[in-house]
């Protein structure tokens, strides 16, 4: 090849370099699609902003890592469980979910607590949405385990009690990241078709 031909080349990877980085990060992300989430035959995509992981354990069915805002520090998380048709009634795990959460000083735990009931399609739903400090256990289920606090947390727990379930969903991170994500995660959790 000769000298002309390689600089026309480079040329055109240089311009085409140029054009590609030019596009404004919108456009880029319109393209970008969710996973899909299959839940006993039902299925709904999740927001394309949730970045797909692979789950920690063999009881984690999905697991997404979700950047945090603002001043946020911490990553935020959704993950679907899935017990094999154990895991508690849905009252338990509000119960279990209340305890994982200390309320801010001079408050009740329900008091930052709200239990909603609704139905997805056909499926029950209970909805539970907490905030305060997160007490995270390095054991989840040892309650000798070491516990570490994180302030300022949030918590959207689901028990999606559909036909071969109920399996547990939850949404956990710093406030102000956990309220960037709701809209996203409540309109992918009435999705599921």
């Amino acid at each position: 090849m000769t000298y002309n031909a390689w600089l026309r080349l480079f040329a055109f990877a240089c311009s085409t370099a140029i054009m590609v980085l030019s596009l404004p990060p919108a456009r880029a992300q319109e393209n970008r699609q969710g996973t899909v989430v299959t839940l006993d035959g039902l299925q709904s995509r999740a927001p394309a902003t949730w970045a797909e992981e692979r789950p920690t354990s063999d009881t984690r069915v999905a697991q997404f890592r979700l950047e945090p805002v603002n001043d946020d520090k911490d990553k935020a998380e959704v993950v679907v469980f899935y017990f094999k048709g154990q895991g508690g009634s849905a009252n338990d795990n509000v119960k279990r979910w209340k305890g994982m959460f200390r309320p801010p000083e001079g408050k009740k735990i329900d008091d930052v607590a709200r239990v909603d009931k609704l139905k997805v399609g056909k499926v029950p739903v209970t909805y539970v949405d907490i905030s305060g400090t997160y007490l995270s256990r390095l054991r989840p289920f040892d309650p000798n385990s070491e516990i570490r606090p994180f302030p300022n947390h949030r918590m959207i727990g689901v028990v999606f009690e559909s036909e071969k379930g109920p399996y547990f969903i939850r949404l956990l991170g710093p406030e102000n990241t956990v309220e960037n994500y709701k809209k996203g995660f409540d309109d992918w959790l009435k999705g599921f078709k």
